[in-house]
């Protein structure tokens, strides 16, 4: 039968200077496609609806005895025969970090899909980056990018991408400190328990945290039949199968498995988890992440891909 998915060809040299020159070349369009996504979904949730320090109007309300006359918006004022003060909404941004994974199993792309599961989560972290931009967050790359409050952070956080050596696995998260909110992008694909592992010390350092599972739509249904080979891109290894139909209900009973017992060790640690197919939208998993940061979590979070 013909080939359902492929991993992208590796051209001759080295195979870390090629995977960074895929991921250079690849990052260019993602930032594009970010941008478009990030239109679309309502930026400015930070905003505390509070009076305090900040940039943007809350709101209009009477001057009272004892507050400082330069306080006092005279054009407001001279409307009627009251003085009024102008309000501004506090804000306090706060950090947030950002990952995604480039290890070589998220290159794969099926033919069920339209992108490749390193484009989408490129796509995601970039377009989440521009919102929180936006609001006035400090954005972060664990061992890629110290943090920093710009508007152009996403851009920078593109370019601090391209140019970041390739690493395997989680990232190191030493550098950070205090209380920050932390969002995962990958496809998670090892042992559950074995991700846990990873991610639950960061849980107790007080770090707020959100999982997005990346997955393409072969990897859930498992659409093969026949004789097939079965090529692990991380370690090379091979398995083939006469009949690949045979191991769909086991292979779909295992996969589902993982996911759930991941999803649900991260729920009871106060983290939020969202999964992603590359046949759906990406704005989905991108509302579904701003909602938790918002701390509006979906009634039900498990339809996003």
């Amino acid at each position: 039968m013909a080939s359902i998915g492929q991993i992208v060809e590796k051209t001759a040299g080295s195979d870390l200077l090629n995977r960074a020159r895929q991921r250079a070349v690849l990052v260019p369009d993602c930032m594009v496609e970010a941008k478009r996504i990030a239109n679309t979904v309502i930026a400015g949730w930070h905003g505390r609806r509070k009076r305090g320090m900040g940039e943007n109007f809350w709101q209009f309300r009477p001057y009272a005895e004892g507050e400082s006359f330069a306080r006092i918006d005279w054009r407001r004022s001279a409307r009627d025969d009251h003085m009024y003060i102008r309000d501004r909404e506090w804000e306090a941004a706060h950090t947030v970090w950002l990952w995604a994974d480039m290890s070589p199993s998220m290159m794969y792309k099926s033919t069920l899909a339209s992108v490749s599961k390193e484009s989408r989560a490129l796509v995601v972290l970039l377009a989440l980056a521009e919102i929180l931009a936006r609001s006035g967050e400090r954005i972060g790359c664990p061992g890629i990018m110290e943090p920093v409050s710009a508007r152009n952070a996403a851009e920078r956080l593109a370019t601090a991408i391209m140019h970041a050596p390739i690493t395997e696995g989680l990232p190191d998260t030493r550098m950070i400190r205090g209380s920050s909110d932390i969002v995962l992008i990958g496809d998670f694909l090892d042992d559950a328990d074995r991700v846990m592992e990873r991610i639950t010390p960061l849980a107790r350092r007080g770090l707020r945290g959100h999982v997005v599972e990346v997955a393409d739509p072969a990897e859930e249904t498992f659409p093969y039949t026949g004789r097939t080979e079965f090529t692990d891109p991380e370690t090379g290894e091979k398995l083939t199968s006469g009949r690949a139909e045979t191991l769909r209900d086991d292979y779909q009973q295992a996969y589902l498995a993982r996911r759930e017992s991941m999803s649900d060790q991260l729920r009871r640690m106060g983290w939020s988890f969202t999964h992603n197919r590359t046949d759906r939208l990406a704005s989905e998993a991108l509302v579904a992440v701003h909602m938790h940061l918002s701390g509006m979590p979906p009634a039900i979070n498990r339809s996003a891909g």
